[in-house]
C-alpha cells in the first residue's frame, strides 16, 4: 500500500495508463487496420502514449477538477 500523499501521482499514472492503452489501440487500428503485427504495433504506440499522457494528466487533472466544479451546479 502506498502512502496517501502519493494519491495524486497514482491517480495520474493509472488514469493515463487506461486512457493511453485504449486510445493507442483505437488509433492504431484506425491508422493501420488489422494486420499480423497489430498487437506489437499497439504496445509500441501505448508505451509512447503513456510516457506522454502521464505528466499531462498529472498537470491537467487539478485544472479539470476546477473547471468541472465551475461548470456544475452546487447544492
Amino acid at each position: 500500500m502506498f502512502p496517501a500523499r502519493l494519491q495524486p501521482v497514482l491517480f495520474a499514472f493509472i488514469m493515463s495508463g487506461f486512457m493511453a492503452f485504449l486510445m493507442s489501440g483505437i488509433l492504431t487500428f484506425i491508422n493501420l487496420g488489422w494486420f499480423a503485427a497489430f498487437f506489437s504495433a499497439w504496445m509500441k504506440a501505448y508505451l509512447y502514449a503513456h510516457a506522454c499522457a502521464f505528466p499531462l494528466v498529472f498537470i491537467f487533472a487539478p485544472l479539470s477538477r476546477k473547471l468541472a466544479g465551475m461548470l456544475s451546479k452546487t447544492a
